[in-house]
């Protein structure tokens, strides 16, 4: 195999004009500075630098993450109290206690304020709070029905209810001395 003479001649020019160009540019550059290129891990778990930020960074997405999953969790058991609550059998015993503890406050204010032979006292527990009441005489010779609830805690709410003041129930002809 023969290698032709003009491959040899184009070659020489090629090589003599990469030769100008490698000069031209070391010349104009001026001072070049270079450092020695070293290896060095990215990872901060690897490497140690920024290490504790780079913990401090997996600790939050952890936490944020197992914030996430428990409020989805809260959020469900949220949903399926309500959808609970909301059934028609919670809806049922809702009315009956309603109608139940209606009924026992009409038939507590029916004893105190009774014009046949009235109760005078009385108490009861209901749901841990004790409920009393006493029809009691003051110094001006007016009774009141003195209501007392005590809660489980022991905070104690009062309620003076005045007796035969006003005119409740009365007609226009009554209040006018008509019989």
């Amino acid at each position: 195999m023969t290698i032709p003479t003009a491959f040899f001649i184009n070659s020489k020019k090629n090589i003599g004009v990469e030769m100008r160009f490698a000069l031209l540019i070391l010349l104009l550059s001026g001072n070049i500075y270079a450092s020695p290129i070293e290896f060095k891990f990215s990872n901060p778990s690897f490497s140690g630098i920024g290490q504790g930020s780079h913990y401090l960074t997996v600790e939050n997405q952890e936490t944020s993450r197992e914030k996430a999953i428990q409020d989805a969790l809260d959020a469900a058991e949220r949903a399926a109290q309500r959808e609970e609550d909301n059934s028609t059998l919670a809806k049922f015993i809702r009315n009956l206690e309603s109608r139940i503890y209606a009924q026992l406050s009409k038939t507590l204010v029916e004893q105190m304020f009774a014009n046949e032979d009235p109760v005078l006292f009385g108490s009861f527990v209901l749901e841990g709070s004790t409920v009393s009441y006493e029809v009691v005489t003051n110094d001006d010779l007016t009774q009141s029905i003195v209501l007392i609830i005590v809660d489980p805690e022991g905070s104690q709410t009062s309620i003076e209810i005045p007796i035969g003041t006003g005119n409740f129930g009365m007609t226009y002809d009554a209040i006018n001395g008509v019989p």
